[in-house]
């Protein structure tokens, strides 16, 4: 062998290494491509792998992440293998496996190279920093999202409660004039059914301007004691015969000995209500609502869940918007959902809604449970 030259193994190392470099390179390329989704990165990734081993034309790969699996074209469990764990936040998320389709003569590991095993654990590492990014990243966007939602509602908020205290004023005044009117002797009957109607608006205006305020939490909550299954109980009485008619099944599962909470009954009947009218709203034919309760962390939770038809993400967005509905004219205000929210969120509570489109919708609303002195003020 002339001076300078590499040995045989020396430049296989060398071609080794350069493959490894290679497929390093390639990794952090689509990684950083925009606009790839995370499934779209993974399968990207997989593709790449089985040219960085000793025989890539008999090498095929896979990646599972959290039950998703993603390969190259052709995998096969069966063969020769190399497999490393991804593990995410020190919990295992998935892994990477090499498998050889023939079977070749045994070195540092099986058939594969001591360098390979240091390349599939650094591509594991690869993953599980893609993975946590990608999350991280979603996370992020999320709470951003919530952020904006949160500031939205409060500005739409200020602004119905804003809205409803300068219309209570001429609308007393209508009802008022009209209710005066209707005890005047000798008005024909058209104009009594005409001063009937006129009433009958302005009772209706008045009490769209009560959920306003209740929306804009202008009217604060007469916190008591509260049994939350009891009053599920109760207020789900009054839907058994229209379930029943409607060819709707009612399911009720309450979660015995569930701690009471500090809480305005009557507008958590209101919150129950609400949610259980939007779901009846939302099955035209037969179908299931279930409510349930539950007791974790220190808080209670409300379960109400359809088999609807379910809400577009861009529904999902506006639900708690006042005046957003999908329903035709006269068949709601739009201020059920939003209510609801304002409600809870007077409560300290929270709300999570989950729907699909063919699939239905699920409403959580989850309260604390307060201490028996936080109802002393209101006794």
């Amino acid at each position: 062998m002339a001076k300078g030259q590499l040995s045989y193994s020396e430049r296989l190392a060398l071609r080794e290494r350069v493959k490894e470099l290679t497929c390093l390179y390639g990794i952090a390329q689509i990684a950083g491509r925009p606009g790839m989704s995370l499934d779209e990165v993974l399968q990207g990734v997989v593709e790449l792998l089985p040219s960085a081993w000793q025989y890539p034309e008999i090498a095929s790969a896979r990646i599972t992440r959290d039950g998703t699996v993603y390969h190259t074209v052709g995998f096969r469990e069966a063969g020769q293998k190399q497999a490393a764990d991804i593990v995410v936040g020190g919990r295992p998320r998935g892994g990477v496996e090499i498998v050889y389709a023939e079977q070749k003569l045994e070195l540092d590991e099986g058939p594969f190279f001591r360098e390979e095993r240091n390349l599939i654990d650094e591509v594991s590492r690869q993953i599980a920093l893609i993975i946590e990014h990608r999350e991280a990243e979603e996370d992020r966007l999320k709470l951003h999202n919530q952020l904006l939602h949160a500031d939205r509602l409060a500005t739409i908020g200020m602004l119905a409660a804003g809205v409803a205290h300068e219309l209570n004023e001429p609308l007393g005044n209508i009802l008022g004039f009209a209710q005066l009117a209707k005890k005047c002797p000798g008005i024909p009957d058209s104009a009594q059914q005409d001063i009937g109607k006129i009433e009958a608006a302005s009772l209706h205006a008045r009490e769209i301007i009560q959920k306003l305020l209740v929306f804009a939490r202008e009217k604060p909550p007469e916190k008591t004691q509260v049994n939350l299954n009891q009053l599920v109980e109760d207020g789900l009485y009054f839907f058994e015969a229209r379930c029943a008619k409607s060819g709707i099944e009612l399911v009720c599962s309450l979660t015995p000995d569930l701690p009471v909470i500090t809480a305005d009954p009557a507008q958590l009947n209101q919150v129950l209500v609400n949610l259980v009218v939007n779901a009846l709203q939302s099955m035209p034919g037969a179908g299931k609502i279930t409510v349930q309760t539950r007791f974790c962390d220190h808080s209670v939770y409300l379960v109400v869940e359809d088999t609807g038809t379910g809400m577009s993400k861009d529904g999902l967005d506006k639900v708690f918007v006042p005046f957003y509905t999908t329903k035709e004219i006269g068949q709601g205000t739009g201020l059920g959902l939003p209510v609801v929210h304002g409600i809870v969120t007077a409560h300290d509570g929270s709300i999570e809604v989950e729907s699909k489109i063919g699939s239905g919708t699920r409403f959580e609303v989850r309260l604390p449970i307060g201490k028996p002195e936080d109802t002393e003020e209101h006794t």
